[in-house]
């Protein structure tokens, strides 16, 4: 063979071969995979990512301890509106439900069963959610007994369901432990390096991967309470014996959750999307989460610099003189912003922001993700900035600070300002505080 045949046998050989799909590329992208669009999730906005001076406005930095800082911020979706009674109600009812199925399961083995695709039954150690729960039924009633308030606890000889045995159980990962450069894992040992602190604040060496799983039982049922103890002297039984269960109420915000509960929602509603995911034969979703404070302060400014409110202008009134959120104008006038309520009002009752975000600044305030420290601004970085800290059960008060934002119902319109910042403890309920979700979006080329 010369080398001219040599040379056009190669150039066929390597034309033969690039109109022939890499068996490599198959095996990383099988030929029945699909291109994959994140929809937009129900009931979320989608929010751009971008840049913007975090912090306070000009009025503002005349105090000596006012911070700005430029940031940039990742898309995400967020809950156009607080979360509502109703759904949270729906969180409470599933807690209810899975308590009230594993107690039947020991009477009633086929609530510890599921069909298959051709309605046959086979055994599984999950739940089985495809039979309802005959509440009425004198043998279920029976079993259930254990759900039930005790006799010597009853009131008008009613029987009813104890709110306080629902518990969410749930387990986290905590990424930011497991990425500190002195926790490393040996191959040469096959063991881990470092150490971890764990749930009760102490720094353990680190045994294995579960070392940085922690398990979380959360009581999920709002206070309820709350709305006595806020405020003395005060006649709030009406709303602490209503506000919550009742339909009414179902469109308004949820309140009398503290931070974990909170926490515990988003965690159960991506669970719930993810498992409806994998049914639809789709991949999961990144998961529901409480808004970092920048995250939060960035969706409420709905893409204006420098302006007071959410709604982008510096005034709580409109041209016509209307007010545009939910909050108390006037010393001890509650009505001034609304002929219809006196505190929280449905989700939605105002204008949105240009975001197309409702109540980002009054009816509620609400949780964010971020820990609160004084001096958060100066130490964070410019890019998807966030303070977190986990708190154990020891630790001093001033630790188990969350940042809220928005202001509420109850609140002057200070509170209601985009950069103002507040914070509760997180294991304390209130009246006046709620939550709404975020997702982190995947990029826009993905994006329905």
């Amino acid at each position: 063979m010369n080398k001219t045949s040599f040379i056009y046998g190669s150039l066929a050989l390597l034309l033969f071969a690039s109109c022939k799909k890499d068996q490599t590329l198959n095996y990383l992208y099988p030929e029945d995979s699909k291109p994959f669009f994140e929809p937009a999730p129900f009931g979320m906005t989608y929010i751009e990512r971008g840049s913007y001076v975090m912090g306070a406005e000009d009025d503002e930095l005349q105090n000596f301890n006012s911070t700005t800082k430029r940031v940039s911020v990742e898309a995400f979706w967020m809950d156009n509106t607080e979360i509502t009674n109703n759904e949270y109600r729906q969180f409470v009812y599933w807690v209810r439900d899975s308590l009230a199925r594993t107690l039947l399961a020991e009477t009633f083995p086929e609530y510890m069963m599921t069909e298959d695709n051709r309605g046959n039954l086979y055994e599984n150690p999950y739940l089985n959610w495809h039979i309802p729960i005959e509440w009425r039924n004198p043998d279920f009633q029976i079993a259930l007994e254990e759900l039930y308030i005790p006799e010597e606890e009853r009131t008008y000889f009613r029987k009813s369901i104890d709110t306080r045995k629902f518990i969410y159980s749930y387990e986290w990962i905590d990424f930011k432990q497991a990425a500190k450069r002195k926790n490393r894992y040996n191959f040469d040992s096959q063991s881990y390096e470092g150490t971890v602190i764990n749930a009760d604040g102490q720094e353990v060496p680190i045994e294995n991967r579960s070392s940085f799983i922690f398990k979380e039982s959360v009581p999920v049922y709002p206070d309820t309470l709350c709305w006595i103890r806020d405020y003395t002297y005060s006649y709030n039984e009406p709303l602490t014996k209503k506000y919550f269960s009742h339909v009414g109420f179902d469109d308004y915000p949820v309140i009398g959750v503290n931070w974990h509960q909170a926490k515990a929602f988003c965690h159960w509603r991506t669970e719930l999307m993810n498992k409806y995911q994998t049914q639809m034969s789709a991949p999961e979703v990144h998961a529901y989460r409480l808004p970092t404070e920048a995250e939060w302060e960035y969706a409420s400014r709905g893409g204006h610099e420098r302006t007071l409110y959410s709604w982008g202008s510096y005034y709580t009134r409109n041209l016509p003189g209307c007010f545009k959120a939910n909050f108390k104008p006037r010393r001890g006038n509650y009505v001034a912003d609304s002929e219809s309520s006196t505190t929280t009002m449905k989700v939605g009752s105002f204008d949105p922001n240009d975001y197309g975000l409702y109540d980002m600044g009054g009816n509620v305030a609400e949780w964010t993700s971020s820990a609160f420290n004084e001096a958060a601004y100066e130490n964070l970085n410019d890019f998807n900035p966030t303070y977190e800290y986990n708190s154990a059960p020891d630790d001093a008060p001033a630790m188990k600070r969350k940042v809220i934002r928005g202001g509420s119902w109850k609140d002057v319109a200070y509170y209601m300002r985009n950069s103002t910042r507040s914070f509760e403890y997180e294991d304390t309920t209130k009246s006046y505080i709620g939550f709404r979700c975020v997702r982190t979006s995947f990029k826009d080329e993905f994006r329905q």
